[in-house]
């Protein structure tokens, strides 16, 4: 039995996190809850028949010894408990972002050992995801060339009221980073490896540090091109992706999670049919299960460099008005560091 800890216990945890465990209740526990509010903590324990609470990580690592630890705490926290985790000998998976910066990506990936980490991505996992990404690769959808990814959400005034949000020390970058990276992570899953960023950005309306709006262009090696659109200033929220290939368009319209129902898709000739294996919706529980594979089979789970790479390109090229190529940001560079290269007023 895989004993597991929950660390953070707001509403991710109670809402995606526990659910999850409890699919996989034959081969996983959950032995601990840890939060540093003792009265929530207790209470999430006590809903969900978790025995035993903790207000400090490092009492639990110590005393529990648990095999993985399901960290959903603010972003800011992630770096430093990752790596405590780690060091402890506990298996991480990481609600997003996972970290703030590519220095503290690369930071716990370095603290890897027997134990390792990886990203909450749960859009990868859903059955139309996983149809499509084999359809491509098998060649019977044609080659990609055009592609649009959007996260149009809405967050108000009120939401940013809690004091970790909207600030580049504590939640690392706006939209871009906090929101719009699910479906740029689902985007990459699909079309590859990116070569080229070019992209605007602003604060156009929430009294934030960060940005609330991001738009970019993305080319790929494959020759494709992709449109990008992060916001939080939009009414109508929608999740969008959509790819044209030479023989197909094929369209995904959801919000925070699709089953087969939210996939849409138009062949260039007529008979091409889209019949996915199954419906698994893209959900945490659907993550987990593969994750939990992984963990058995001793692999190592993605911590989505990638994903973040192209996310600090964009901010890179959004704030530097130059092309940022995959591969340029290093440790020498600014953005290596902080999204907003260490210029807390760019978007004034």
């Amino acid at each position: 039995m895989i004993r597991t800890a929950i660390v953070g216990t707001g509403g991710i945890a109670g809402i995606c996190h526990v659910p999850a465990l409890r699919a996989q209740a034959h081969r996983a526990e959950v032995v601990a809850a840890v939060d540093v509010d003792a009265a929530r903590a207790g209470a999430f324990a006590a809903e969900h028949g978790i025995p035993d609470v903790y207000t400090d990580l490092h009492t639990m690592l110590d005393e529990q010894r648990p095999d993985l630890v399901h960290l959903c705490t603010p972003p800011f926290l992630h770096a430093d408990q990752a790596v405590a985790c780690l060091e402890a000998g506990a298996w991480v998976w990481c609600e997003k972002p996972v970290a703030l910066s590519l220095a503290e990506l690369d930071r716990i990936r370095a603290a890897e050992g027997r134990a390792v980490a990886g990203a909450v991505f749960q859009h990868r996992y859903g059955t139309g995801a996983r149809y499509l990404r084999d359809r491509i690769a098998a060649g019977t959808l044609g080659r990609p060339l055009v592609a649009q990814c959007v996260t149009a959400w809405y967050r108000d005034d009120a939401y940013y009221d809690v004091p970790w949000r909207g600030t580049w020390e504590s939640e690392g970058g706006g939209p871009t980073l906090g929101h719009g990276i699910h479906q740029m992570d689902l985007m990459l899953a699909v079309l590859g490896e990116w070569s080229e960023v070019r992209a605007m950005a602003g604060r156009l309306e929430r009294d934030v540090q960060t940005e609330d709006v991001s738009t970019a262009l993305v080319r790929f090696e494959n020759g494709a091109i992709a449109t990008v659109v992060n916001s939080v200033l939009s009414p109508r929220e929608e999740s969008y992706l959509r790819f044209d290939l030479t023989e197909a368009t094929v369209e995904l319209r959801h919000l925070y999670g699709y089953s087969n129902a939210d996939w849409t898709f138009t062949a260039r000739s007529p008979g091409a049919k889209w019949d996915p294996p199954g419906d698994l919706p893209s959900s945490h529980t659907a993550q987990l299960a593969d994750f939990l594979d992984g963990y058995e089979a001793g692999i190592r789970p993605d911590l989505g460099r990638s994903t973040m790479e192209l996310v600090t390109a964009l901010y890179k090229a959004a704030i530097t008005g130059l092309p940022v190529r995959r591969g340029e940001i290093d440790a020498a560079d600014p953005f290596y560091g902080a999204l907003n290269g260490g210029l807390p007023g760019v978007f004034r």
